[in-house]
């Protein structure tokens, strides 16, 4: 658990009023009728120019987070450190059974190597902590938990390879595919992948038939063609560009980075037992805190470094690729960031304040994590 980095945590859950001044610069995610498969027009919003990137340290810095402390002196008795900790230890254990090291063990060790390789296990946490909002136990959803895990670790494998992002960095450890070569990496992917609707179909216990269909049917279309891997497609196709508007951006995030947040939570609301209007409210929910979770990660690749980050630093620059930063710079990704971030926030208005405030806090941690 060393790597869990959470110090930078907010335990603030008030409403945040420095961003009212740019509420309208910034308006909820569009329903996204833009499809920069078929076409390559710029944004219809105004793009910022970008000349040269302010010398900051970190999305919010240390200094910022402590006078917003001081500004709430009402303590939430929420601890979301140990909630964290405790949540991600279950998920590692679930993890570690579900995987175990069998024949071939070759594929197994590169599967295993990958997948326990620690990482904040924001998207198993986030599902988890939806389940119990709308009622459910954490059991209902734990196979789907590891399930969300297993994809997004077949996305950082296959992400990695030479032929993708070409990293030799994930996690503060070498890539799959420099510990076992290209054609083992390629295979642990398809192998974790493929093992993720097995174990949900299979493992999952309580749950009504019904909802594991839907469940395994949501997240197949989350990671398909109209979900990770359509924004992956737009991705790459868009590096070089000259001129790339914000909608087109928002298209690569909010499919290639939010598609699995959103289902992460959305299956934790199906497996729980959430009714539709609560399902579709967390979909919301997720969706703003997804495309939030790219934009500081846009922001931490030009202002991080390499050891800092766990991976390597700067690479989008190198490669050219269209960021929130490139467009915006860097002070207006920041405003959009914490917009995001109340939008999330207001969005739970309505459930019960103790169950969600796990959902909440983890909102605070994607908008002011430093890696």
């Amino acid at each position: 658990m060393a790597s869990l980095n959470l110090g930078y945590w907010v335990q603030s859950y008030s409403m945040s009023n420095q961003v009212s001044s740019i509420s309208k610069s910034f308006p909820l995610l569009r329903s996204l009728p833009f499809n920069p498969l078929t076409t390559q027009s710029s944004s219809t919003l105004k793009k910022v120019n970008f000349t040269s990137l302010p010398s900051i340290t970190s999305v919010l810095t240390k200094e910022d987070i402590v006078k917003e402390e001081e500004q709430d002196p009402q303590k939430s008795s929420f601890d979301f450190n140990s909630y964290m900790l405790q949540k991600a230890s279950a998920v590692n254990q679930a993890l570690e059974s579900a995987v175990s090291l069998r024949d071939p063990v070759k594929i197994h060790e590169a599967m295993r190597y990958s997948l326990l390789a620690g990482g904040k296990r924001v998207r198993p946490v986030l599902c988890l902590a939806a389940c119990a909002l709308v009622g459910g136990r954490e059991s209902m959803a734990m196979p789907t938990v590891c399930a969300v895990e297993m994809i997004h670790t077949m996305s950082l494998i296959h992400d990695d390879l030479p032929c993708m992002d070409n990293d030799d960095l994930r996690r503060g450890k070498p890539t799959n595919h420099k510990v076992f070569g290209e054609d083992i990496a390629v295979l642990a992917g398809d192998a974790l992948l493929a093992f993720a609707f097995e174990h949900i179909a299979v493992s999952t216990v309580g749950v009504p038939p019904s909802r594991i269909v839907r469940a395994v049917g949501e997240l197949a279309k989350a990671i398909g063609g109209e979900g990770l891997v359509a924004g992956q497609v737009v991705d790459i196709i868009s590096e070089g560009l000259t001129d790339v508007g914000l909608d087109h951006l928002e298209f690569i995030h909010v499919h290639k980075t939010a598609a699995l947040l959103e289902a992460a939570v959305v299956l934790g609301a199906i497996v729980g037992g959430g009714c539709d209007e609560e399902v579709e409210k967390l979909r919301k929910f997720a969706r703003c805190i997804g495309l939030l979770f790219q934009v500081v990660d846009d922001i931490l690749d030009v202002t991080k470094s390499s050891k800092e980050l766990g991976k390597t630093a700067g690479k989008d620059l190198v490669a050219d690729k269209v960021t929130y930063p490139k467009l915006m710079a860097i002070q207006k990704s920041k405003e959009f960031a914490e917009k995001l971030k109340t939008d999330a926030i207001e969005l739970l208005q309505g459930f019960d304040p103790a169950k969600a405030a796990p959902l909440i806090a983890l909102a605070n941690y994607i908008a002011y994590r430093q890696n």
